[in-house]
């Protein structure tokens, strides 16, 4: 992730996202096991703008051989630090998690946070990529080696 910082404001980032999806996900059941178990979930998302475009909300909701997973995501945009930060929440707990901060560069958004998974210490890292105005694709990685090794876990192809 790059810290350079330029005079851009980068709260229109976002705006690629904003309205219904048709979204279908892959999820792998065991991270950081060695699994190459996979499960699949067909459904949709909808992004609202707030704030001028400065936030914006999204709901999940999809269907898989595990049930329904809903889950809201608030992404509120940092004007002096010129970042994004996403908070997502489930319906399964009802907690928000730890932030996911970053941004976009050349078309990639890549955001990163720091979580406690399988009672370690694992990096968590979001990329947008493949933008288009009727698709994108979103990829959730762990790493359990300090970011040098990356395994995607959740793999999300959005269109419209």
């Amino acid at each position: 992730m790059s810290n350079q910082r330029d005079d851009k404001d980068r709260s229109p980032d976002f705006d690629f996202e904003i309205g219904e999806w048709t979204t279908q996900i892959s999820r792998l059941v065991d991270p950081l096991t060695g699994s190459d178990t996979w499960v699949e979930y067909e459904g949709t998302s909808v992004v609202r703008p707030v704030w001028d475009g400065h936030a914006n909300l999204g709901e999940l909701d999809v269907v898989g051989p595990d049930g329904t997973i809903q889950g809201l995501s608030l992404r509120l945009y940092d004007p002096e630090a010129r970042q994004w930060r996403i908070h997502w929440a489930s319906s399964r707990d009802g907690q928000i998690g730890p932030a996911m901060v970053g941004g976009f560069e050349d078309g990639v958004g890549e955001f990163y946070n720091l979580e406690m998974f399988g009672g370690r210490a694992t990096f968590v890292r979001f990329v947008f990529s493949d933008i288009s105005a009727t698709s994108f694709h979103l990829e959730q990685a762990f790493s359990a080696d300090g970011a040098r090794t990356w395994e995607a876990n959740w793999v999300a192809e959005f269109t419209r």
